[in-house]
């Protein structure tokens, strides 16, 4: 099981990645933006933070597929152990195909059918990453999309991996993980819902006032 940060925020990034067992950072080019820090910046700083063993993924923004394996290769200098997000699209999967002979890991991203991540893990695509809430809000199922997409990946392609994205509650977090998804990238706030609760912290309250009332501190 893989989890990941969805941002590019480094004071969050660093504050997380102290206590949750993490894999890694995931990016977007709005990500990246929202971050304030060009990717020439943001990658060797999120590095920094995560370690060298971490998995840091960065999102090209060309719209053809020649210019896509160029950016890539780009990027990957910035970062030589860089996972480089695809979109899927007709370019995209040539782009796709193209990278896989250098050696270049993908994720398709931009996913919002089953059929889509296919066509990518089926072109060399190491991830696949269905966008699970935006999904919902076209009037899908974004958790019926990664069931599926799950169950087509164990019959034909077993060595793409979803890497479940686009979540607003961690109730669809742990509907991603009961359907067989085994890595999935959270913003910061629903990351931080998975382990924080007012609830939690009443309890913790309770137990050291009931204790200091009968023992003192």
């Amino acid at each position: 099981m893989e989890f990941y940060l969805d941002s590019a925020d480094l004071n969050a990034i660093e504050r997380l990645a102290r206590f949750m067992p993490i894999h890694g950072v995931t990016t977007n080019p709005s990500i990246i933006a929202k971050g304030g820090k060009p990717l020439a910046q943001a990658l060797p700083a999120i590095r920094s933070i995560i370690g060298s063993d971490k998995i840091l993924f960065a999102q090209v923004m060309s719209d053809k597929a020649e210019d896509m394996v160029k950016e890539a290769e780009d990027l990957q200098k910035l970062d030589d152990k860089l996972v480089i997000k695809v979109p899927v699209t007709p370019e995209g999967l040539l782009a796709i195909q193209q990278l896989k002979p250098r050696n270049i890991l993908t994720l398709g991203t931009a996913v919002y059918s089953p059929m889509q991540a296919f066509m990518a893990a089926l072109a060399g695509a190491s991830y696949v990453a269905p966008y699970v809430n935006r999904i919902d809000a076209q009037g899908g199922s974004g958790i019926r999309c990664v069931q599926e997409l799950q169950q087509l990946l164990n019959l034909h392609v077993p060595q793409c991996q979803i890497l479940a994205a686009s979540f607003k509650t961690p109730r669809q977090v742990l509907d991603c993980l009961l359907a067989g998804c085994t890595s999935v990238t959270l913003p910061i706030d629903v990351a931080e819902q998975l382990v924080r609760s007012p609830a939690v912290d009443a309890a913790i309250s309770q137990f050291n006032q009931d204790w200091q009332q009968a023992f003192g501190k």
